[in-house]
């Protein structure tokens, strides 16, 4: 039985973004050469605000004393779960050496980047969450300086629920900028920052353009395009609260897919009815996003077996995947494609995007299919190094200056060979590239 569609996507997340791209790099380009002034333009003109850029530690106790004091508390809460996540994947990456042949000895070293820069949007909703999965996993990496950038509101700046996070997970400096000018400042080293040497944290379109435009003179945690999530159910699953699900992840925006693969027509057609009831009942913003979303990208897929739905999700490799099936081991075992698993109605996405350990910088537009989401990891540099001594270092000449001869690169041969005479000058060798 091929894949059955009861619900086909009528557009997809890839749009044409010539114009998108066409006034990031005016924006970069302007900045790069303005400097200070020119971020502080866009600054007025985007973000409408011009209060102070740098926050103070005044500032940051002032917007600290206005966040609850429960919702203070559910902000360390999460802050400790991601950050024990995060200290459990750093445990994963250990410096090593290994004699490689007698006398050679080669090894690895995890070096963190000096400056991370953590984008954190602001502007339809104000994601603290991405305060706390951002910063915390760098501050856990071990780097030196972090900025936390986040749009601030016209004339009353950054939620201060915003800056409360960053700060309690570590942030060293707190910039009140937007959008691509934010980027850009953090990119180039203005306003007293240093340079980042790697950008991370999800923004909307202009954001992403300009980390895409900006890679290669900085390390960015991924190119992201809409968030996009893919819910796995059988015929024992509970169809409200796959309906609840969906709905829940296409709040996000309006070219937020949302697919549900099944084996049970039954539960499609109830989930499917059950889905726009739910979205009516949203407040209007959230409304608006998930009626979109639902409309123009969702899919319902019926397939024949288990198999077949575990080959389906791999083939769309999901940023969020969902289990809602019987045998949890067996769908951990075979998926292999996917940003972040949640397995049974137990845990949903809205766990990780929030409060549960794991990372909610993820892997959009079938990324999952070559990289994971964004960890410690992503803040370090796997460096190599090595030593030998002079015998240990002899049959490696000898093999590097024979093939560097095949290759036809001559000078590296030399390099070899200006070993081999000095080190065993009463030897000779047969270092010629003849095959």
């Amino acid at each position: 039985m091929a894949r059955e569609y009861l619900k086909k996507a009528t557009l997809t997340a890839k749009s044409d973004a010539t114009e998108t791209k066409k006034i990031v790099r005016e924006i970069l380009d302007d900045i790069e050469a303005g400097g200070d002034e020119a971020a502080l333009k866009y600054a007025a003109k985007f973000d409408q605000y011009d209060g102070e850029i740098i926050l103070s530690e005044a500032s940051i106790a002032a917007a600290s004393a206005l966040v609850p004091e429960k919702l203070k508390r559910d902000i360390q809460f999460a802050h400790a779960n991601v950050k024990r996540f995060a200290e459990a994947q750093l445990g994963t990456v250990n410096d090593f050496e290994v004699e490689v042949v007698p006398g050679l000895v080669a090894g690895q070293k995890a070096i963190p980047v000096t400056a991370a820069g953590c984008y954190v949007p602001g502007g339809r909703y104000s994601h603290i969450a991405s305060a706390i999965m951002t910063v915390t996993t760098a501050k856990v990496a071990g780097c030196k300086n972090i900025v936390a950038c986040s749009p601030p509101r016209p004339d009353v700046g950054i939620n201060p629920a915003i800056i409360y996070a960053a700060h309690v997970c570590g942030a060293d400096k707190i910039l009140a900028m937007g959008g691509v000018q934010g980027v850009a400042a953090m990119t180039f080293g203005l306003f007293g920052l240093p340079k980042a040497n790697i950008l991370v944290g999800p923004g909307n379109q202009f954001v992403a353009e300009a980390k895409r435009m900006l890679f290669g003179r900085v390390g960015i945690d991924m190119i992201a395009g809409p968030t996009d999530s893919l819910i796995l159910a059988d015929s024992k699953a509970d169809p409200a609260v796959v309906a609840a699900d969906l709905v829940g992840q296409a709040e996000h925006g309006y070219n937020s897919p949302v697919w549900l693969v099944t084996d049970s027509r039954a539960l499609a057609e109830e989930v499917m009815t059950l889905v726009p009831e739910l979205i009516d009942d949203l407040p209007e913003v959230n409304r608006d996003n998930a009626t979109a979303a639902w409309r123009d990208y969702a899919e319902v897929i019926v397939c024949a077996d288990r198999e077949e739905m575990a080959a389906t999700s791999d083939d769309y490799a999901p940023e969020h995947l969902t289990v809602q099936a019987e045998d949890l081991d067996w769908w951990l075992d075979r998926l292999s494609c996917y940003g972040s698993l949640f397995l049974g109605e137990e845990t949903t996405v809205a766990f990780g995007d929030k409060a549960s350990g794991t990372n909610h910088v993820l892997p959009t537009s079938g990324a999952a299919s070559y990289t994971g989401g964004l960890s410690v990891h992503k803040y370090m540099k796997i460096v190599t190094w090595q030593r030998a001594t002079k015998e240990g270092a002899r049959p490696v000449a000898e093999a590097t200056a024979r093939i560097a001869r095949l290759e036809g690169m001559e000078g590296h041969a030399r390099t070899a060979d200006i070993r081999l005479k000095k080190y065993f000058p009463d030897e000779v060798f047969d270092l010629t590239a003849e095959v």
